[in-house]
């Protein structure tokens, strides 16, 4: 079955976050529809979106004038401006768009967005914080992403201790409670590794899993 791509995207704010969203999605062909209360920066990206309006996202009239209820999905990102945030979510959920995803600037905003409905909270430089550290901190993995709190993907380099066994014989899921969903070996990546895939050193190994589980493979497994 082929993946749904959103169509529409509404980016409310064009501060560094929204902005680099704005660039990031025209250049995957989607159409974007952009808003900021500032002028120069509407004029910075009126280029690079679809459509760019200054205007009070706090208003409501405002936000039905210009569509805001046809599209896919909209991303609110006001920087330190929370009470904004927090309105702007509200009304556009009001007015009933489907999905709203809102960049939360600390714990309490995160609490408040999720008791007036915010579909997703965004926390850009905690996720980002987080997978750096995870790097830093393990000579084995080179990414993190976090899923929820209890799950995540990461990629794992494979070390001599695995050299020239197959998935069959690490029986991976089954010892550890992961699934290896895909291997990279150089420049080429393989999604659902048959089990007869033997893995190299230096391979890197793309899991998803229990955090648990995760690190207790990237302990004893590797």
């Amino acid at each position: 079955m082929a993946k749904h791509k959103l169509k529409q995207v509404g980016l409310i704010g064009l501060g560094n976050f929204g902005g680099s969203l704005c660039q990031e999605f025209a250049e995957l062909g989607t159409e974007v529809l952009a808003m900021d209360r500032d002028a120069d920066r509407v004029d910075d990206y009126a280029s690079i979106a679809t459509h760019c309006f200054v205007g009070d996202s706090t208003d409501e009239m405002t936000l039905r004038e210009i569509g805001v209820r046809n599209l896919d999905l909209v991303i609110v990102s006001l920087g330190d401006d929370i009470q904004s945030s927090v309105l702007t979510t509200l009304v556009l959920k009001e007015i009933g768009v489907e999905k709203v995803w809102v960049k939360a600037q600390s714990k309490y905003h995160r609490l408040v967005l999720e008791k007036i409905g915010a579909d997703r909270i965004i926390h850009p430089e905690k996720d980002i914080a987080r997978r750096i550290a995870h790097r830093v901190t393990s000579d084995k993995l080179l990414d993190h992403i976090e899923l929820s709190k209890d799950f995540s993907i990461v990629e794992l380099v494979a070390t001599s201790k695995v050299d020239g066994k197959s998935l069959l014989e690490l029986d991976v899921r089954a010892k550890y409670g992961c699934t290896i969903i895909g291997i990279m070996k150089g420049e080429d990546i393989q999604v659902s590794p048959a089990a007869e895939e033997v893995i190299e050193k230096n391979d890197v190994l793309i899991m998803i899993g229990n955090n648990k589980d995760l690190n207790r493979f990237e302990e004893k497994g590797l």
